[in-house]
């Protein structure tokens, strides 16, 4: 298979390539970045590129599924209105070009909680491009909704504590459904499902995707 992933610098996108890279039913990877990965394959193609102008690229959205990484928060992205440009618009605007390219697959990293009707903007950012993405009718559509992300190596002093504390709770037996997921593991399983799911639409939520 040819696959496509937008978000690969980010910590589950990095890991994605990877497991992408290692997999023989993937023959070719293709991916969309702001900046260079630093990652060098036979299998892979790096395109460095302006989100803002994915039509100039469209030549180049051709496969057999495509993997949306993308996801930041207010803070980072600096403002609300650019959160919703990177959570929202990016991945929209590459789906519908995957679509009238005929790519026929699509899996996407959401959220925990996403809905549309939800008063969090971060996970109503999330219900919404499901939903758009949704109504585009692609053949095989998988969404993963994981909670909170384990990352090697973390740097964020808040993400440690709140994985330590979260680890701790679960082996008492309590928030087993808000156990930290390994971006790993994560990766593996997305890369997993376009190959043993049926077409239409699945829904993995974060006790599915441990034991998928």
């Amino acid at each position: 298979m040819k696959a496509l992933i937008i978000g690969a610098t980010g910590a589950t996108g990095r890991d994605l390539v990877n497991i992408l890279l290692q997999d023989p039913d993937y023959t070719e990877i293709i991916s969309f970045v702001r900046r260079s990965g630093g990652i060098t394959h036979h299998k892979l193609t790096e395109h460095v590129i302006d989100f803002r102008s994915l039509e100039d690229v469209s030549a180049y959205i051709h496969g057999d599924v495509w993997f949306s990484c993308f996801g930041t928060t207010s803070k980072a992205a600096g403002s609300k209105n650019e959160q919703w440009r990177i959570d929202y618009e990016i991945p929209l605007k590459f789906a519908h070009i995957a679509k009238r390219n005929a790519v026929s697959r699509t899996v996407l990293l959401s959220s925990f909680g996403a809905s549309s009707d939800s008063g969090a903007i971060y996970l109503r950012i999330k219900g919404q491009l499901e939903e758009q993405i949704a109504s585009l009718s692609f053949d095989q559509y998988i969404i993963f909704r994981p909670g909170i992300l384990f990352r090697k190596k973390s740097d964020r002093t808040i993400e440690r504590l709140t994985v330590g504390l979260l680890s701790f709770l679960n082996a008492l037996g309590l928030f087993k459904k808000y156990q930290a997921l390994p971006t790993t593991v994560l990766a593996q399983r997305m890369a997993r499902a376009p190959k043993i799911l049926a077409d239409g639409v699945h829904v993995i939520e974060l006790d599915e995707i441990l034991g998928f």
